[in-house]
C-alpha cells in the first residue's frame, strides 16, 4: 500500500493549476445513461472514483473512449466519449456500489430510461450512515415502486415515470441528483423544492439542458424540469474544481508562500475563501485564476460551522482545521452535515496539534509548532487535512493509506513538488 512522506517547514511558491470536479464528473458520467447518443465530457481529472466508476457503466453497457491531455496544457483534463446506445444490463451490484456511494445515483436514469432497476443499497460510510431515504422516496414520488429486498433496491416503472413536486426535507447533494436525473425523462413538469445548490448541481443541470431537458431555477433551491421523451448527445467541460482549490488554498495560507490556483474562480468558494483574510492571508481574484498569499505573519484563529452551500462546505472542514492548528489562539468548528466526521482528530494530535471534541464541535487550542510523525489517513478530505499539517510540521510525516487521496486529488504530489513542497510518494512495490 503506498505511503507518502513528506518533510514539512517548506514555504509554497509558484502556480497549481485546478483539475476538474470530482463531484461533477461523477453524475456527469451517469448522466449519459439518459441518451443513446454521444455524450462527450471535457475536463475530467484522471482520478480512483472516476475510473471506478467508468467501469460501472461498462457494465451496463456504455462504451467509453478517453483523450488524454492535449499538449502544452495544463488543467484541462482528460476527454470522455461515453455512448450508452444499449443498456445491457439494469443491476448494480454490491461489490461495486460499495466502493462508491456515488454509483448508486445510476438508479434514477436506470428506471427512467430502462423501466426498471435493481441497485445495491451503498451501506454505511466512514464519515457517517448518510441513509437513501430522500432518493427513494423522491423516486416513488416520481411513479417508480420500490422495494428493499436483500439489500438491493428493486424499482419498477413500466410505463414510465412522471413529473412531481418533491419537497425535500432536508438538502442532499445526492438525491437532489438522483432524482434530477431521472426528472429529465419523466413525462410532464417536476419540481424540486429546498434542492442542493451546491455549483456541481448546477453543472448536471447545465449538462441536460445542453442535452435538451427543460431545466429553470438552476442555482437555486427550486428546479422545475420540464422532461422529455429522449435526450440526445451533447458536448459539456466539468467545473474546476472547488474543493481542491481550497484544499491548496489553505495550504499556501498554512506553509506561508505565494501561489496562483489556476483555472479556477473565487465564485465557487466564495464563503471558503472568505476565511482566509480573517486569519492572515490574502486573496486576489486573477484573470485565470485565484491568488493566494501569506507573508510571515501569525495565524489568527477563526470560528465557523459547516453548512450546504452557499454555507461553509463540509469538505473543507478538515482541511481548515489541519489550517488553525498554528494559530495564535483558539479556533471552533462546528460539523453540522455528516457525523463521525472527526476521525483526522486523533492523527493530527499525533503531529502535535491540541484539539477538543463536544459533540459535532471541534475546540482547536493552536500550538507554537507541529512535529512530524506516522500518521493514517481515514477518509478523503481527512487524508489532505494530514497533508497540509505535515507541510506545516517540522521534521518528517509519513501518511499511510492514502489511496483515499487517489480517490479526489490528481497528481497531488506533482502538484506541491513544483511548489516547493518536499512530498514524496513510497510505492507499496
Amino acid at each position: 500500500m503506498d505511503r507518502i512522506k513528506i518533510i514539512g517547514g517548506n514555504r509554497l511558491n509558484g502556480v497549481i493549476p485546478i483539475s476538474g470536479a470530482k463531484n461533477a464528473a461523477l453524475p456527469l458520467m451517469i448522466a449519459s445513461m439518459l441518451t443513446a447518443d454521444r455524450l462527450t465530457l471535457k475536463n475530467v481529472p484522471n482520478l480512483a472514483d472516476v475510473n471506478l466508476l467508468a467501469r460501472i457503466l461498462r457494465n451496463h453497457g456504455v462504451d467509453l473512449a478517453v483523450d488524454g491531455k492535449r499538449p502544452g496544457t495544463t488543467h484541462l483534463g482528460e476527454t470522455f466519449h461515453l455512448t450508452a446506445r444499449d443498456i445491457v444490463d439494469t443491476t448494480a451490484p454490491y461489490e461495486m456500489v460499495s466502493r462508491m456511494r456515488a454509483s448508486f445515483w445510476v438508479l434514477g436514469p436506470l428506471i427512467a430510461r430502462m423501466g426498471q432497476a435493481k441497485v445495491s443499497l451503498p451501506g454505511g460510510c466512514a464519515i457517517g450512515t448518510r441513509p437513501v431515504d430522500l432518493h427513494l422516496e423522491g423516486l416513488k414520488a416520481l411513479g417508480a415502486d420500490i422495494e428493499i429486498d436483500a439489500g438491493y433496491v428493486i424499482a419498477k416503472a413500466p410505463k414510465g415515470l412522471r413529473g412531481a413536486r418533491i419537497i425535500f426535507p432536508k438538502v442532499s447533494v445526492g438525491a437532489t441528483h438522483n432524482v434530477l436525473l431521472a426528472a429529465a425523462l419523466a413525462r410532464g413538469e417536476t419540481v424540486i423544492e429546498n434542492a442542493a445548490r451546491e455549483p456541481e448541481v448546477g453543472d448536471v443541470a447545465r449538462c441536460l439542458v445542453k442535452m435538451g431537458a427543460g431545466i429553470d431555477g438552476i442555482g437555486t433551491s427550486t428546479l422545475r424540469i420540464q422532461g422529455r421523451d429522449r435526450l440526445e448527445g451533447a458536448v459539456h467541460t466539468v467545473l474546476p474544481d472547488r474543493i481542491e482549490t481550497g484544499t491548496f488554498a489553505y495550504a499556501v495560507a498554512a506553509t506561508g508562500g505565494d501561489v496562483t490556483l489556476e483555472g479556477t474562480n473565487v465564485e465557487l468558494l466564495e464563503t471558503a475563501l472568505a476565511v482566509l483574510p480573517k486569519i492572515g492571508a490574502e486573496v486576489t481574484a486573477t484573470a485565470n485564476g485565484i491568488r493566494v498569499k501569506r507573508d510571515n505573519g501569525h495565524i489568527e484563529p477563526i470560528t465557523i460551522e459547516t453548512q450546504p452551500f452557499p454555507g461553509f462546505p463540509t469538505d473543507l472542514q478538515a482541511q481548515l482545521m489541519a489550517l488553525v492548528t498554528t494559530a495564535r489562539g483558539t479556533s471552533v468548528i462546528r460539523e453540522t452535515i455528516f457525523e463521525n466526521r472527526f476521525m483526522h482528530v486523533q492523527e493530527l494530535a499525533r503531529l502535535g496539534a491540541d484539539i477538543r471534541l463536544h459533540g459535532d464541535t471541534a475546540t482547536i487550542k493552536g500550538v507554537p509548532h507541529l512535529r512530524g510523525a506516522p500518521v493514517m489517513a481515514t477518509d478523503l478530505r481527512a487524508s489532505v487535512s494530514l497533508v497540509i499539517a505535515a507541510l506545516v510540521a517540522e521534521g518528517e510525516s509519513m501518511i499511510n493509506r492514502v489511496y483515499h487521496l487517489d480517490r479526489g486529488f490528481e497528481r497531488l504530489e506533482e502538484k506541491l513538488t513544483r511548489c516547493g513542497a518536499a512530498i514524496e510518494r513510497i510505492s507499496a512495490g
